[in-house]
């Protein structure tokens, strides 16, 4: 069995003849290798590329060990130029090539490469791929399997399917094994002996256990809004820890280059600003999340909530938490200031989405309390309601875009209905 990853063959295929050198990041065991090395390879194949003409290179293979010395990696792909056709080379882990942004950069200069590479190393975020490579680079992120990747190997109904996608989440290695004690078994060894071990040994962590303690702290409160200091005062009084403010966002920004969580900060709706520490944290892979906490906090409400934050930020938006500022009368008959929160507010050029997850909206009550933000937007972007169940897309009395997490999750132009 396999999965397509379409969206990602298509960003490469496309990438194609740019100059750029296309570096293909994201967390570890969400598919680069294959990605690049089998899916990618076979397009080129079957579009006519001589196989002679695609050079592969795996960094992390132990017999490719003398290829991570920048002179010998140059010597090899030199002799693999057998003319002036171009030629496409394929690196994975690149991160372990010495100086790999100067040797890259120094392939750039040949006309006959077309140069794409794999890695995990923090190294390779958006924000030093403009700098490593001096313009050269073009990022191409890769997340774990969406929803709708999943169920194209999923031998059940689709809430079957949501059910242990939420769960389990969507690592290949995890999905394509068979039975729940074999996934969490996986998903608990890779989260401990590669992604935690890797942060310590990466950036020298000595205290495994606060850095663990933070992880839980995070894995517990997706979607809840937090700060550094706000997680210190935490450790401080329940753990009777000393971590500071500052070595908790040290830990987190190692969490996020690691791929692990990423960040939504608060935007001010109607002030076009963004606003104070505040920020909430998401888990990439609700299945390593689960693994951390050993499936004891399985709250559907926030695990819905992070996988359409995980879809709209697949879908390649950016994702802010949203504040919409509005007065009111008190009881007294004073003016008072009320914040609403939105829960995301998504731009992707032109466009822009706000956007509520609701688990359940059993009353005309909890209809309103969704609402209330949206309805103090007065901009003319959608806005667009996500719940667990529900009827087909429809538009209600407020203009609000109401549809079920399935359709939305399912249909890729689903925010376009």
């Amino acid at each position: 069995m396999e999965y397509s990853r379409e969206t990602y063959v298509r960003k490469l295929l496309e990438s194609i003849g740019s100059g750029q050198i296309k570096i293909v990041t994201g967390i570890r065991r969400c598919g680069k290798s294959y990605l690049l090395g089998t899916l990618f390879k076979r397009q080129l194949l079957e579009g006519g590329v001589r196989p002679d003409h695609v050079i592969e290179i795996d960094l992390d293979g132990f017999r490719n060990r003398p290829l991570r010395d920048p002179n010998a990696f140059l010597d090899y792909v030199d002799s693999r130029v057998r003319d002036g056709e171009k030629h496409f080379l394929l690196v994975d882990e690149v991160q372990m090539l010495d100086s790999f942004s100067d040797v890259l950069n120094d392939l750039t200069r040949s006309c006959s490469l077309d140069v794409y590479v794999t890695g995990s190393n923090a190294r390779l975020l958006s924000r030093d791929v403009a700098t490593e490579f001096r313009g050269r680079g073009e990022e191409i992120p890769m997340r774990p399997l969406s929803f709708s990747e999943f169920m194209e190997q999923y031998e059940g109904d689709v809430r079957n399917g949501y059910a242990e996608y939420v769960t389990y989440g969507g690592l290949p290695p995890v999905t394509l094994r068979e039975g729940d004690e074999r996934k969490a078994a996986y998903l608990k060894s890779v989260l401990d002996e590669t992604y935690i071990r890797d942060l310590v040994e990466r950036y020298g962590i000595r205290n495994e256990g606060d850095l663990g303690d933070l992880v839980d702290v995070l894995s517990s409160n997706i979607g809840t809004l937090t700060n550094p200091t706000k997680i210190a005062n935490t450790f401080k009084s329940e753990k009777h820890s000393t971590l500071s403010p500052r070595t908790v966002e040290q830990y987190i920004r190692h969490l996020e280059e690691s791929f692990l969580f990423e960040k939504a900060v608060r935007y001010d709706v109607k002030g076009r600003r963004y606003i104070g520490a505040n920020a909430k944290y998401y888990a990439i892979d609700l299945g390593l999340r689960n693994a951390r906490l050993s499936f004891r906090q399985l709250e559907e409400t926030h695990m819905l909530e992070n996988v359409v934050y995980n879809e709209l930020r697949g879908r390649g938006y950016t994702v802010d938490v949203g504040v919409v500022t509005s007065y009111r009368r008190n009881g007294a008959g004073k003016t008072e200031r009320v914040n609403y929160e939105v829960d995301f507010v998504c731009n992707q050029g032109s466009q822009r989405y706000y956007i509520q997850s609701a688990f359940a909206l059993p009353t005309p009550e909890k209809v309103k309390q969704e609402e209330a933000s949206l309805v103090r937007i007065d901009d003319s972007f959608k806005k667009v309601i996500v719940t667990k169940d529900g009827l087909a897309p429809h538009y209600n009395e407020e203009g609000i875009l109401m549809m079920n997490v399935f359709d939305f999750l399912l249909n890729p132009a689903s925010l376009q209905f």
